[in-house]
C-alpha cells in the first residue's frame, strides 16, 4: 500500500467533511490488495447478489461489484452516502440502503433487491455490532456463505475447538449452522483509523442441515449458553443457572452422567454432539417432573 493510497483518501474524506465515528466502529480498508482477497474468498461471481454491512468508502464494495451480479450495501452513517456515489459512480451493479442491519427486516431486503441471485454476505464488519449482525445474518436463513472480516480473537472463537480457551457458547451457534474457516490475517495497519487489534477473514459456508439433531433447537441452545454461564466452574455447577429452579444438583449431575459425561467436566470441554445428548437428557428430566 503506497503513501498514495492514504493521502487519496483522506482528500475524499475531508472534502466531504467526513469524521470517523467510534461509537459505529468504522475501521476503513485503506490497502487495496485486502478488499480484492477478502472478495476473492468470498467465491462472489455473477449468480451472487451480495450483501454487505459498512461499506465505508467503497473499497470492498467495488471488489465486490467487478465479481457479482449485484451489491447491496446497508450503511448506517448517512454522511457516507455523498462519498460512496462518488466512489462507486462506475459500477451499475451497486445500490446503497440507508439502515441499521440489526433493525433491517434481511429476509425483506434480500427478496426485494436480490431476486433471482443466490444471495452471500461479504463484508468488513463494524466491529462493534459484530455478535449480534452476525446472528441476525445466520438466523435469517438467506443466505449460502457469509464472508466477513473481524478482530483476529473474534475469527479464533467463531472457530474454536472444544476445550480451547476461545472456545464459547457463540462458537457452538456459529458451528452448528455453518462450517467457518478462519481463512488469513489482516494487519492493523491496513485500516484507517488504525485499530488496535490484529483482523483476520472468516467464511462460514451455510450448512443445509445442523451436523446434529436435536428435538428442540430453542432447548438445545437453552443448554448451551447456560452451560457456559460461569466459566471456570463445572458444567453442572453452571446449569444450575438455568434449569435449577426445577431440577435439583443430584438430578443434573445424573442427566450429565447419563451422557457418559465425568460429574465434574466442564462445559467448554463439550462438542456439538454432547451437547445434543445432554439438552435430551435434562429435557427427559424436566419431563418426569410434570
Amino acid at each position: 500500500m503506497g503513501h498514495d493510497d492514504t493521502l487519496a483518501i483522506g482528500a475524499l474524506l475531508r472534502r466531504h467533511g467526513f469524521h470517523f465515528s467510534r461509537s459505529m466502529g468504522q475501521n476503513f480498508l485503506i490497502d487495496p490488495d485486502i478488499p480484492a482477497a477478502i472478495a476473492e474468498s468470498s467465491q462472489a461471481e455473477e449468480k451472487n447478489g451480495v450483501l454487505e454491512i459498512g461499506p465505508g468508502i467503497g473499497a470492498l464494495s467495488h471488489e465486490l461489484c467487478k465479481r457479482a451480479g449485484k451489491v447491496v450495501a446497508v450503511e448506517l452513517d448517512r454522511t457516507l452516502l455523498p462519498i460512496l456515489s462518488e466512489t462507486m459512480a462506475n459500477f451499475s451493479n451497486f445500490e446503497v440502503v440507508n439502515a441499521d442491519i440489526l433493525k433491517t427486516d434481511i429476509p425483506a431486503l434480500v427478496r426485494e433487491k436480490l431476486d433471482g441471485l443466490t444471495p452471500i454476505v461479504c463484508a468488513n464488519l463494524p466491529y462493534n455490532i459484530t455478535t449480534p449482525a452476525l446472528t441476525a445474518l445466520i438466523e435469517s436463513k438467506c443466505f449460502g456463505s457469509i464472508t466477513v472480516l473481524v478482530q483476529k480473537e473474534v475469527a479464533e472463537r467463531l472457530c474454536a475447538k472444544p476445550g480451547t480457551a476461545a472456545y464459547g457458547a457463540f462458537s457452538v451457534f456459529m458451528q452448528y449452522h455453518t462450517e467457518p474457516a478462519l481463512l488469513f490475517e489482516v494487519p492493523k495497519e491496513c485500516f484507517e483509523p488504525v485499530p488496535k487489534v490484529t483482523s483476520a477473514v472468516v467464511r462460514a459456508v451455510v450448512r443445509g442441515k445442523p451436523p446434529v439433531e436435536t428435538a428442540d433447537e430453542a432447548f438445545f441452545f437453552k443448554t448451551v449458553y447456560a452451560a457456559f454461564a460461569l466459566r471456570r466452574k463445572t458444567l453442572v455447577n453452571s446449569l444450575m443457572t438455568a434449569f435449577g429452579t426445577h431440577l435439583t444438583k443430584e438430578r443434573l449431575t445424573q442427566a450429565v452422567t447419563s451422557c457418559g459425561l465425568d460429574a465434574n467436566i466442564r462445559g467448554e470441554r463439550l462438542g456439538l454432539a454432547e451437547f445434543a445428548a445432554l439438552s435430551g437428557a435434562i429435557s427427559a428430566a424436566l419431563a418426569e417432573k410434570t
